[in-house]
């Protein structure tokens, strides 16, 4: 199988504007979901070595919340929006007009309140991705789990592993009301959704 070339550094550097406007509307999105609570901000967008993904990201070994968010169409991949166990509590008790849950279960109101949180998230970056890409990007219903975040991020890499020895990383930062946020979102684009990014930045430097 062919691997897929490397996003050279100076298309990482012109994916940036791309990432941040994909942010921006996510940002819009989301304070009009939560009502002004929650804002997202851009840190930086770059590849690492598959074998170096957990620790770059800080993901440990103790089980994370997390939304799944799978893209078909033209290209794909996943959108991965990952909570610590306090922040998602607390984000569901907002949505849903309640103290914050202390039974050790979700309940389907509290995964249901977060599966939306990701559906209008990818939403948002997958719009404003289609229109710079001119792509095709379809989003599939999200899904809840519960699990070890390396082992999901691990399995959402399995495919670009097989062409590919690099991840691209939009690195985004949440806040609450200001305070910075244990959330994140991972984004990891198949092989094909990589090649239009490559092809799409090359372009836009010659």
């Amino acid at each position: 199988m062919t691997m897929t070339k490397s996003i050279p550094s100076q298309a990482l550097d012109a994916l940036y504007p791309l990432f941040a406007a994909a942010t921006h509307e996510a940002s819009v999105a989301m304070g009009r979901w939560t009502g002004g609570l929650i804002t997202l901000s851009l840190d930086e967008v770059r590849e690492i070595p598959l074998e170096r993904v957990c620790s770059e990201l800080g993901i440990g070994d103790e089980p994370s919340t997390m939304v799944v968010m799978p893209m078909t169409g033209e290209a794909g991949g996943d959108m991965i929006l990952a909570f610590d166990e306090v922040d998602g509590r607390r984000l569901a008790s907002v949505l849903l007009n309640r103290p914050v849950a202390t039974s050790p279960e979700w309940n389907e109101l509290e995964r249901s309140a977060l599966c939306e949180t990701g559906n209008i998230l990818s939403c948002a970056y997958l719009n404003a991705l289609t229109r710079a890409l001119n792509v095709e990007l379809i989003p599939a219903p999200p899904y809840f789990t519960y699990d070890y975040a390396a082992g999901v991020i691990e399995q959402a890499l399995m495919q670009q592993a097989a062409t590919a020895d690099t991840m691209l990383i939009c690195r985004t930062r949440f806040r609450r009301e200001g305070a910075e946020l244990s959330w994140h979102v991972f984004f990891v684009p198949n092989a094909e959704m990589r090649e239009r990014m490559r092809l799409v930045t090359s372009m836009h430097l010659n």
